[in-house]
């Protein structure tokens, strides 16, 4: 049969010019995005695509908005995570968080301008909201050897420019994350520099219905790739010679295959290393008989964030009584305090409501109840009320927030930990849980 030279440069040849989420079905095309593997996977799930240029429409508007409202001229960003918010394009997003080279400006009238790498200005062309690509933003040390001081006075000469055209007199400048001669150039140049995190983390708090779509089509993905892990796991660790670092590839490898883009820990571990929990995943073999742990910070398809955490019992004999008991208590912790979520609920509600973990879990409790997740963990942080601190977060749950609520339950002096998390929406009249990946059967004593 022969092929078609337009069917070769398409992504999908079944499809036409574009693909389900409205972006181009060209098979050589810049934008990343989910792979035919992930695409088909969700149809077969009946999942609802998002459309791409409304969200970044949505995310888009919501910054600028966030900037008026602070009588900001406007908002300056480095952090990787709030640039791919702001224009959603990526560019080695993981080389970038400390070698920061990208840039950002988004001014008050809306006006938005990226600085990248020198030679890939053409990286976020397929965004029409990104009015100019630049380069020139680097300000560290091995870029810019004992020159960094000249090249954060270039960078802010045209930071100054574009303000003065799009915001005036405004020089109420909120910034995320800058390099220290950059901060001094800014303050040089007469910028009062505001608190940019406070702007981005309130912004994205609060999802669209698109990036709603699009976390959903990510758990998804995530949720099938940590069903491979774990079958692999079932059939592998009973062999004698499967490491933890084993495992762990295996959900890499899926997420990858789906679209997704990077995993920000190593949270896995087995047997005794799982207490205290936090030991990264190495080349230790795990045995038959044992628990498996895991925390997934995967940044899966769409660049949306899936946190989630489940203890798997890995072997032919049953767990011991204390793991059962300890099981329930975690899946008792993460339901009850589940249970709390809905639009209006203070956050210092959620701290010292629900429910409370047994004294001989209490010091090596996980660091917080509950987090806000998006594009990787975000604002807000819920903390237990012996680390609650008074006016850190006065604030309510609004409807579209995304907050995981986490358990770990490590018995103080113990071989094993219970790591446990769900991923949650906040609706207009409650709570939807996102997570449906199933806890450990054995475990739970069934």
């Amino acid at each position: 049969m022969n092929q078609h030279f337009s069917e070769t440069r398409k992504i999908d040849p079944t499809k036409g010019a574009t693909l389900g989420d409205g972006t181009p079905n060209d098979l050589n095309r810049v934008e990343i995005g989910p792979t035919q593997l992930a695409f088909g996977e969700w149809e077969a799930a009946g999942l609802s695509l998002p459309n791409l240029q409304r969200m970044r429409e949505f995310r888009h508007k919501r910054l600028t908005q966030h900037v008026v409202d602070r009588d900001y001229g406007g908002l300056l960003m480095f952090d990787p995570l709030n640039i791919r918010y702001a224009t959603d394009t990526t560019n080695m997003q993981l080389w970038n968080t400390h070698n920061p080279f990208r840039a950002v400006l988004l001014c008050a009238d809306g006006y938005m301008v990226i600085w990248d790498y020198k030679n890939a200005p053409f990286l976020a062309d397929f965004n029409p909201l990104v009015r100019e690509s630049r380069s020139g933003a680097s300000m560290f040390y091995f870029s810019s050897g004992d020159k960094v001081e000249q090249g954060a006075e270039s960078f802010v000469a045209q930071v100054s420019e574009l303000m003065a055209e799009h915001a005036g007199t405004n020089k109420r400048l909120a910034v995320d994350k800058i390099m220290v001669p950059g901060l001094r150039a800014l303050e040089r140049a007469g910028f009062e520099v505001m608190e940019g995190e406070e702007v981005t983390e309130k912004s994205r708090s609060v999802k669209g219905p698109d990036e709603i779509l699009a976390l959903r089509c990510a758990q998804h993905a995530c949720e099938t790739a940590c069903f491979e892990m774990e079958n692999a796991t079932r059939e592998g660790v009973p062999m004698g010679n499967m490491s933890e670092d084993d495992i762990w590839s295996v959900l890499h490898k899926e997420n990858i295959r789906r679209g997704g883009e990077w995993i920000e820990t190593r949270l896995l571990a087995s047997g005794p290393r799982t207490n205290p929990w936090f030991q990264e995943c190495g080349p230790r073999i795990v045995q038959n008989n044992e628990i498996v742990a895991f925390d997934t910070d995967l940044v899966g398809s769409y660049g949306m964030c899936v946190d989630i955490s489940r203890t798997w019992w890995v072997g032919d004999l049953k767990p011991r009584q204390d793991m059962v008991d300890a099981m329930k208590h975690g899946h008792e912790h993460i339901m009850t305090n589940m249970d709390m979520l809905k639009p209006g609920v203070s956050f210092k509600e959620l701290v010292h409501g629900g429910h409370q973990l047994d004294p001989n879990f209490q010091r090596l409790k996980y660091g917080c109840k509950m987090h806000g997740v998006g594009l990787c963990d975000e604002w807000p942080l819920i903390a237990y009320p012996d680390k609650y601190v008074e006016g850190a977060f006065e604030y309510e749950l609004e409807a579209g927030m995304v907050l995981c609520v986490e358990a770990l339950i490590s018995p103080d002096g113990g071989d094993f930990s219970i790591k446990l998390e769900d991923q949650v929406l906040i609706t207009e009249d409650g709570y939807e849980n996102l997570t449906s990946y199933p806890f450990d059967p054995a475990l739970m004593g069934v």
